[in-house]
């Protein structure tokens, strides 16, 4: 359960104690960064220090991992950010973005398992191939880590994916055309020529767009389940009924590809976090 709690931990850290501010300018909030995190990890170690040791050899059940987990998650993004200043992005690069980020997160994971195995004996192979299966705490806390995957993380990596997309498309409604036309005499030719301009008008809404937002959670836990469920004809009726209510946007050649490239991506990592799920808890 302390490796689920500390990896829960992390991405509570990570995604819900910063802010956008401090993602665009990591390396002056680095410090604050850190601090979220020794917090958070520091309310497990203690937790599993009083509840699973009573209180014995704080140094090495407590103080130890503590140390480690923090140093080492302080280096992985020093590095990132020093990496990321160094390799030259432009605008069109998110994959890239998109592939430091997935590095950086994995290797975050990867150290809280190390120091686990190190500090407390943990075998992560034995633990998800126990008899019986998960406990049931153990099997919440997998659950709530699937649950910020699915919507937070899987998000920012959208997110990321995609780009930084001009207002317009996200909120495009329609394009108008409007012609106007101007007749001219030609006293010359005692005859009549005909001006005609034309006009193209782009409307566009201004919805809020947290709403998209919600509409991608929601999406990506539905595949989820599905998925956990095995109920896969299930998820094209999702994609269906997404479409459906996108269907004049699809008049946009760049807005349907934005869209199909987002489409496409969420249930990617929706159908994958439920196979992980179902290998994980069945």
């Amino acid at each position: 359960m302390l490796l689920l709690s500390l990896v829960l931990a992390h991405f509570i850290a990570d995604f819900y104690l910063q802010t956008d501010d401090m993602v665009i300018e990591k390396q002056k909030n680095l410090k604050k960064h850190v601090v979220h995190h020794l917090l958070m990890t520091a309310i497990v170690l203690v937790g599993d220090w009083i509840f699973q040791f009573n209180f014995e050899n704080p140094l090495k059940n407590l103080l130890i991992p503590l140390i480690f987990i923090v140093i080492t998650h302080l280096l992985i993004d020093f590095i990132k950010i020093k990496l990321l200043e160094s390799t030259k992005m432009n605008n069109e690069d998110n994959m890239k973005r998109l592939g430091f980020f997935v590095i950086d997160q994995l290797l975050h994971i990867g150290v809280i398992i190390l120091g686990c195995e190190l500090c407390f004996n943990f075998n992560l192979v034995s633990y998800f191939q126990q008899p019986g299966g998960l406990g049931l705490m153990e099997s919440v806390l997998f659950m709530f880590i699937m649950f910020i995957l699915a919507t937070t993380v899987s998000g920012h990596m959208i997110k990321i994916l995609l780009g930084t997309l001009p207002n317009q498309l996200l909120t495009f409604e329609g394009k108008y055309s409007f012609k106007n036309e101007r007749k001219e005499t030609d006293f010359v030719h005692m005859g009549k020529k005909g001006l005609t301009e034309e006009y193209n008008y782009t409307i566009f809404s201004k919805h809020d767009l947290s709403r998209g937002k919600l509409i991608g959670y929601i999406e990506r836990l539905l595949v989820l389940l599905l998925t956990f469920y095995s109920a896969y004809p299930a998820i094209g009726f999702i994609v269906a009924a997404k479409s459906i209510a996108r269907f004049k946007q699809m008049d946009d050649r760049d807005w349907a590809e934005y869209f199909l490239l987002g489409t496409l991506t969420s249930m990617f990592l929706g159908i994958a976090l439920g196979i992980l799920l179902k290998v994980v808890l069945t």
